[in-house]
């Protein structure tokens, strides 16, 4: 049995958000225990009257607001725009700001907008629909420039696009209003496919980040001052709780329920991403919209102890102090740092704003702590945000490496020189992160020495989580006996992020006996996220060791809630229908995936999993054909589809056009190293022998860490009698990796 792919929900990204019910400002949530209630946000400005003037008018507090006249910042006075694909047009009528746009059927329409969504520098729109949803339009108004643009012009996003408004991708039901509203519940109704949710304030209140606060009030109110917590669910300060309580809005992670209990661990409530590197660079600096957490977890800044509010004022999300005194409060001829709490032992008695320092005249771009420590990047256009792993720079390491560098970036056209003058301003200058960045790429490359650098990394004891669990997502990559020490070894950490990434690279890398006594233990994990992911490893080996359905359904019961939980998804829809499958719920199969392709159309998995199960399970391979020819031709340039095309054509014998898919599939998609892989066998098997060895050459050239394309490519030199070459491609496997099972 072919293990199944769990397809997580897609990240908190401002993509755009959804459906939207009349907000009922006031009402508690059921789903909140009795003992602790949304109070009104007014109750807590006349006790705390100096974090209220810090948050009037905050980016906090106009996260999300009612379209008025006041609100509304863009020009809807006849204004159009045009993208590569579409043209929107923006107007006012009966009081209201609407946009003349193309709907999910790609026919213009007029829709109105309910609530604007962000301040500055770009400011999005909620268009209401007709099921109660809001959802992201394209269009934002760019508020320093003023004037309208497209998030994704050029992309050819029109209503088939996933990246649509009218998609799922930009609900901002799911995707967005969570993080800009105070108390937000979202009411989803899968019978009628609509939504009634609401929230306790717009915005983000006091009470997002402290908890609901009748509790609170009664503590304030009696004479007995010693509750813990003063009365609310948790204590928001300390080094762990104060940054995750900020990463459940700043961080990209996929949600595990329907939004977050106070109190509870992130993992208990999201996942949060690692350091991948379609997401990050090889050192850690952002390279996709991330947002802070992912590289503030893996700073030196939060191993010493410093969290969000000692650079942010909690309130007013303003700098503490201006420029580089927020950094100077600690990094000072003092050399103490600005409370207790933080560990000072790294920091040197040293005026770092001093030219001697950072080589620039004072008060010039170059002279700012974080134009070289917090490097930024444009996401949606024109939002720049701010590097938080505090790097320093390093051009000549950048150079090697291909990463990016603050001196580089500014210096673009003396590169030389910098790299030189940096060599002699920092002569002594040498990586403060233990070489991980050289040793990542080296991993990453396919390099000499690969295996030994990632060992080399996973044995130190002071790696950043987030850092530990990137190393170990590359382990299986490089298999051996040490690997699988070091993947064992870390579902004991006390890390719930390095767990759960251990838990789901077991099958890769160990037996699986031996993977069930392990992910067994995990079952009665503390935090969720591990307990959840140990359950979907164990039911897909229990399905295959021919447990009763049952006992599988007992296995799987939290996971299963935890999806059902998000039946307005797609993805969710189609986690579900893996689990049925496995749980010989079979009639519920169909149901799930028709469902998952309804509500997301462009979700293709779901497309491609019915088409298997109409071939294989339903027994009618010409309804699963027509299936994925459809899908094809509706959605030509996805390869994913072509790809699934080209094995249904293999399985029914027509090679010709199923050489033709296979081949359009790694033309669309190059970097995906199955698709090449796929397509060299088919060559191979069609007598295109040639063919089949130059295709995997590349493949192995462009991917040296691709075992499986190199394992071909030997066995196929090897028929041919090229063993020379053959030889060659384990000589530089043994380079890698000289613990491989293949040697």
């Amino acid at each position: 049995m072919i293990r199944r792919r769990l397809w997580l929900l897609a990240p908190f990204i401002l993509f755009g958000p959804a459906e939207l019910a009349p907000a009922l400002d006031g009402v508690p949530s059921a789903a909140l225990p009795a003992t602790q209630e949304w109070v009104d946000e007014a109750s807590c400005q006349s006790c705390h009257a100096e974090e209220t003037t810090d948050w009037l008018n905050s980016h906090h507090q106009l996260a999300m607001q009612p379209a008025t006249e006041d609100t509304v910042l863009g020009n809807f006075d006849q204004q159009s725009l045009t993208s590569d694909v579409e043209t929107s047009r923006f107007f006012r009528r009966d009081g209201g700001f609407w946009i003349n746009t193309p709907g999910a059927d790609g026919k213009p329409a007029d829709y109105q907008v309910a609530y604007t969504f962000g301040l500055e520098p770009l400011q999005q729109y909620l268009l209401q629909l007709t099921d109660g949803s809001l959802q992201s339009h394209g269009a934002a108004w760019d508020v320093p420039e003023q004037s309208w643009f497209h998030l994704y012009d050029g992309e050819a996003v029109d209503h088939q696009h996933r990246l649509h408004w009218s998609g799922a991708q930009q609900n901002a039901d799911f995707m967005c209003v969570e993080c800009h509203t105070t108390g937000f519940q979202r009411d989803y109704d899968p019978v009628a496919n609509t939504y009634s949710s609401q929230w306790q304030a717009l915005g983000v209140g006091c009470q997002s980040c402290h908890g609901p606060a009748s509790g609170h009030l009664q503590w304030a109110e009696s004479e007995n001052k010693a509750a813990t917590g003063k009365g609310f669910e948790a204590n928001l300060m300390g080094t762990v709780s104060e940054p995750e309580t900020c990463a459940r809005c700043h961080s990209r992670r996929m949600p595990l329920d329907n939004g977050y209990s106070h109190g509870n661990q992130l993992l208990d409530d999201y996942l949060p991403v690692i350091l991948s590197a379609d997401l990050y660079e090889v050192d850690g600096k952002i390279r996709d919209e991330v947002f802070e957490y992912g590289s503030f977890q893996q700073s030196r800044m939060h191993a010493a102890g410093v969290v969000c509010s000692d650079c942010h004022n909690p309130h007013s999300a303003e700098l503490r102090a201006p420029a580089n005194a927020v950094c100077t409060q600690c990094h000072n001829p003092t050399g103490k740092a600005t409370r207790a709490g933080i560990d000072a032992s790294g920091l040197q008695a040293k005026n770092y704003d001093h030219p001697s320092h950072h080589h620039h005249a004072v008060g010039s771009q170059g002279s700012q702590c974080v134009s070289c420590h917090m490097p930024g990047k444009l996401y949606m256009t024109n939002d720049l945000r701010h590097d938080h792993s505090f790097t320093s720079p390093n051009p000549q390491q950048a150079r090697q490496l291909e990463h990016s560098d603050a001196c580089l970036g500014c210096h673009q056209q003396a590169e030389d020189q910098i790299v030189a003058a940096f060599g002699q301003w920092y002569a002594d200058a040498q990586p403060r992160d233990g070489g991980y960045a050289r040793d990542l790429h080296v991993v990453r490359q396919g390099g000499k020495g690969a295996a030994q650098a990632l060992t080399r990394q996973l044995e130190r004891t002071d790696l950043a989580d987030i850092r530990r669990a990137t190393l170990l997502s590359e382990l299986p990559n490089y298999p051996s006996a040490a690997a699988q020490r070091a993947v064992v070894e870390a579902l004991s950490s006390s890390s719930p992020q390095v767990r759960h990434t251990a838990a789901g690279l077991l099958g890769s890398l160990v037996t699986p006996n031996q993977q069930i006594s392990l992910l067994t233990s995990l079952l009665d994990d503390p935090v969720r996220a591990v307990r959840l992911e140990a359950a979907w490893q164990l039911l897909q080996l229990a399905a295959e060791s021919n447990v009763e359905p049952q006992v599988l359904r007992q296995l799987i019961s939290e996971y299963e809630q935890s999806q059902r939980s998000m039946l307005e998804r797609a993805e969710s829809q189609f986690n579900l229908a893996g689990v049925y499958q496995l749980t010989g719920r079979l009639a519920e199969v169909e149901p799930a995936l028709q469902q998952a392709l309804r509500q997301d159309p462009t979700f293709h998995p779901a497309r491609i999993m019915l088409a298997q199960w109409h071939e294989q399970a339903a027994g009618d391979p010409a309804a699963g054909m027509s299936l994925l020819r459809e899908g094809t031709e509706q959605y030509p340039q996805d390869p994913s589809l072509q790809h699934a095309y080209g094995l249904a054509l293999v399985r029914q014998s027509e090679y010709g056009q199923a050489l033709r898919a296979l081949q359009r599939a790694h033309e669309l998609a190059p970097e995906q190293a199955e698709y090449g892989y796929v397509l060299a066998v088919a060559l191979h098997g069609n007598g295109q022998v040639d063919a089949a060895l130059e295709l995997l050459r590349s493949q192995v050239q462009a991917q040296p860490t691709n075992r499986r394309a190199r394992q071909a490519l030997i066995s196929y030199l090897r028929s041919a009698g090229n063993q020379v070459e053959a030889d060659s491609l384990l000589t530089e496997l043994a380079a890698q990796n000289p613990g491989d099972p293949l040697l």
